[in-house]
């Protein structure tokens, strides 16, 4: 017989929680910097038409105007009839030069000939409301107009 007898429940080591922190923060920093915000809160019920030729557009080189009815709880200050939303704020046709030259001063200067606005219009609205905006984006001399559309899934 032997002496020595072998163990077999070895203790293991303990996992090592000194680099926790750095891999929270690490995650917390990674989240911040690739997170998007959104730029701004849809206060108009905006149905898109649907298209079949579409292409996407750099988001940061793109300004958005909305048009259509208010929503439910704007329906009783400004009425139902179809709105233009800039930002944040409902506005009016004559808002749109101070509109575009806020959105486009802080883009470089190099970018600034690819910059363009994308209308989002209901597809009930009259294209009277459209011509409009269009006509004074032209006097802005804001020339790349586009439309935004859903695909056509058929």
């Amino acid at each position: 017989m032997s002496k020595f007898t072998k163990r077999s429940g070895r203790s293991k080591p303990k996992i090592s929680t000194a680099s926790l922190p750095d891999i929270i923060f690490m995650l917390l920093f990674f989240f911040m910097v690739t997170t998007v915000l959104r730029d701004a809160t849809l206060k108009l019920e905006v149905i898109t038409p649907t298209a079949t030729a579409l292409t996407k557009l750099r988001k940061s080189l793109v300004s958005y105007i909305y048009v259509g009815v208010p929503k439910h709880p704007y329906i009783q200050e400004l009425g139902d009839k179809p709105r233009i939303q800039l930002g944040d704020k409902f506005s009016e046709i004559e808002d749109i030069p101070l509109y575009l030259a806020t959105t486009r001063e802080p883009i470089p200067e190099r970018d600034r000939p690819k910059f363009s606005v994308s209308l989002k219009v209901d597809e009930a609205v009259t294209m009277g409301i459209v011509q409009d905006i269009k006509t004074e984006l032209r006097k802005c001399g804001q020339l790349k107009i586009n439309y935004s559309a859903k695909p056509d899934l058929e």
